[in-house]
């Protein structure tokens, strides 16, 4: 949102604030906001973010600054997890609770690559192509920061909500518009948004029931093609093996619509698909579970972790050790492949940990999930999403370069 200060709370006080009210003391707590953020008291976290995106030129432009900022104000956590946003609304104590909770919800702003649907006065409808969502969105400067938007052209930004409004959006921070000749770029961009952040397309709940039922039809093909939804590969064996699973997942996808294949809508099956990161590559093996709730996952080394689970004297071994102990520790790794073996090895799983963790007493069935989830505490915080992000209709024909 663009700042404004000295604005004074046209709502407070009245039983039932206008919309107009509510934008323009949005506004006002926005103002007061970043200010909180510039204070010196931050000045150690957004300094830095601002000289990184500056480069060693230090030349930064107004949009970028002003994009950094309010990622900082609204989503970056500080080192006890804290955000700006709590700390301002922990520290005044003149916010009534209606300000609490406006600006509470700023924390969770809405990023997407919207398409514009066209204009209802003050307001442009907005549909998210990373969530097929439609948001009626307004600035608290007014229309004016919609000239020259028109309809079926693009703005790249975030939303925040209303408070108390339903359905209205705010946009926060930097809002950049490209025209509808630029679809096929905005498009490719939102397709690497929805892939990569996946967590943006489940905003939509019908997107969320989608993803679970092509991640199970997707699990369902790989056992059927693998044999199993558990694997212990070589690098190079594991990358042939999901490249030979895509390209016959793409031929059947090809098969299923042979219009579409004839007019060369679909790639040829012979690109490549998939690419071990480095880390995993200089592994001796590869661990590869699809599982029903997890997903398609990988994991370095799985191999020797699996010999140690079947053989628990191993545990006196320093690498086998340090390898269970990387898997406890790293927030990349899931519970998953633990719970995998201490399943698949009942009868050696407490000797494993009783080594490790030099617990006597220590027995699996007893301590082992209440193991994880001190170890693993962000698991067992966050929702479960599905592992198959799903392209709105929108999104899919724009990338195919069709309006």
């Amino acid at each position: 949102m663009a700042e404004a200060e000295g604005v004074q709370s046209a709502h407070q006080g009245a039983a039932e604030p206008s919309l107009t009210d509510l934008i323009q003391h949005s506004a006002e707590l926005k103002g007061r906001l970043v200010s909180f953020a510039r204070s010196a008291r931050f000045d150690r976290w957004l300094t830095p973010l601002l000289l990184e995106a500056a480069g060693p030129a230090r030349q930064l432009d107004e949009g970028e600054a002003i994009r950094i900022t309010d990622h900082f104000v609204l989503r970056y956590r500080l080192p006890d997890g804290s955000t700006v946003v709590d700390l301002f609304v922990a520290g005044r104590k003149d916010l009534t609770a209606a300000d609490r909770e406006m600006l509470l919800g700023w924390r969770d702003p809405v990023e997407g690559i919207f398409e514009v649907q066209r204009k209802e006065g003050d307001a442009v409808v907005l549909l998210n192509l990373v969530d097929d969502l439609e948001y009626c969105t307004y600035s608290n400067v007014g229309r004016a920061a919609f000239r020259g938007v028109s309809k079926g052209g693009f703005l790249h930004t975030c939303l925040v909500p209303v408070h108390s409004a339903d359905g209205a959006w705010l946009v926060s921070g930097l809002m950049s518009y490209y025209p509808r000749s630029c679809a096929g770029d905005v498009a490719r961009a939102a397709l690497h948004l929805a892939t990569s952040r996946p967590e943006l397309v489940f905003r939509n709940p019908r997107k969320t029931e989608q993803g679970w039922q092509r991640m199970r039809e997707d699990r369902a093909a790989f056992v059927d093609f693998c044999g199993g939804d558990e694997l212990i590969l070589p690098p190079a064996e594991a990358e042939d093996l999901l490249h030979a699973y895509y390209r016959h997942r793409q031929e059947a996808a090809v098969a299923a619509q042979p219009g579409r294949a004839r007019r060369g809508r679909l790639s040829g099956p012979d690109l490549p698909f998939f690419e071990l990161p480095r880390e995993l590559a200089d592994s001796d093996t590869i661990g590869v579970i699809y599982d029903e709730v997890d997903g398609l996952n990988f994991y370095a080394d799985y191999g020797m972790l699996r010999d140690l689970f079947a053989d628990p004297a191993l545990a006196g071994r320093r690498r086998h050790q340090d390898l269970l102990r990387t898997y406890l520790r790293e927030e990349s790794i899931a519970p998953l492949p633990i719970f995998r073996l201490a399943a698949a090895h009942p009868e050696t799983a407490d000797e494993v940990f009783r080594r490790l963790l030099r617990k006597p007493g220590f027995t699996w069935s007893e301590h082992g999930e209440a193991l994880l989830r001190r170890r693993k505490p962000w698991y067992y915080e966050n929702e479960t999403r599905p592992g198959v992000s799903v392209i709105g209709d929108r999104l899919s024909r724009l990338a195919a370069g069709r309006r």
